[in-house]
């Protein structure tokens, strides 16, 4: 049965995907994570590839005060420092619909569990998305984007699968998604920090020898605090996937970066800043120096920038 597929979040990957799904032929609805217009609108959305073809779909486009109850699958692609208070919105009408959490960082999901959401799920995106007109988004595929259970069931997380399947933007379900999500997260501490403070795109990594000198300091610290808590990660495997990430997105900016070009708050606190706190309850904050002070340049960085 054919499902309606909310995605909540109207930024780059949300747009994105929407069109994707759209062009497949799903029933998608486009819901404004932070803004409520109170009204419904349509919107033509352009999506560039990489190899020049453009797509496009026109996307319903709503706020959440339009919505009464959720009756199909719930994509969340807005920044995860609004958590909080987007659990207390959505929890009185998410019903028995599943949650896709597709969100940077570690413990994103924390805010949907305590209060009570039925079943939820986590997404570690492999792409990049950059918006650059209102309209016009440009994208990047990385890699397979894996979709794991947090709370739910196998058979709920593979027809999610199937109701994502997609041409362009592609999910596979893993078992094993708590390594995966510490993985990606080490990474975008490196990408999330070290990029918006040069004003460079991803792919410093893979192209000079002195960024990926400091990306290997920052993943020894954070790795080691991810053993500590029983997540067993290699130094290599984390910089090959950073590698990877850097090569496929050469020319892309993060979304850091993207946020203080544009003036807005970040994403930083669940990156750099998770993993000081998690090392700091460990009583291990001396092993993340270099990444507690990338973190809190960038923050500054920000921060200058709002008060602008």
């Amino acid at each position: 049965m054919e499902k309606t597929i909310y995605i909540i979040g109207a930024g780059a990957i949300g747009k994105a995907l929407a069109v994707f799904l759209k062009l497949k032929g799903r029933n998608v609805l486009l819901v404004r994570g932070s803004v409520d217009q109170g009204v419904s609108t349509y919107e033509t959305i352009k999506i560039e590839l990489p190899d020049q073809l453009t797509l496009e779909a026109t996307i319903e486009v709503t706020s959440l005060s339009q919505l009464h109850l959720f009756d199909g699958i719930v994509l969340l692609t807005t920044k995860s420092f609004g958590n909080e208070s987007l659990a207390k919105s959505l929890y009185p009408k998410i019903g028995h619909a599943p949650m896709v959490v597709m969100q940077n960082g570690l413990e994103v999901e924390q805010p949907f569990l305590q209060h009570g959401f039925p079943e939820i799920y986590r997404c570690v995106l492999f792409a990049t998305s950059q918006s650059i007109s209102e309209s016009m988004i440009r994208y990047k595929p990385v890699a397979v984007s894996q979709i794991g259970v947090i709370r739910g069931n196998d058979s709920q997380l593979q027809e999610i699968i199937t109701q994502l399947e997609n041409d362009h933007f592609k999910f596979a379900a893993s078992s094993n998604i708590q390594s995966i999500i510490w993985k990606k997260a080490i990474a975008n501490s490196v990408f999330n920090s070290v990029c918006p403070l040069l004003e460079i795109d991803n792919g410093l990594f893979h192209r000079n020898d002195k960024a990926k000198e400091i990306a290997t300091r920052i993943i020894k610290e954070c790795v080691s605090i991810a053993n500590e808590v029983g997540v067993t990660l290699e130094v290599h495997e984390v910089m090959n996937s950073l590698l990877m990430i850097s090569k496929n997105s050469d020319g892309q900016l993060i979304s850091t970066l993207q946020d203080i070009k544009m003036k807005r708050r970040t994403e930083i606190e669940t990156l750099n800043f998770s993993i000081v706190n998690i090392a700091r309850q460990l009583n291990k904050e001396r092993w993340v120096t270099e990444t507690k002070l990338l973190g809190e340049l960038t923050k500054l960085k920000s921060d200058l920038t709002l008060v602008e």
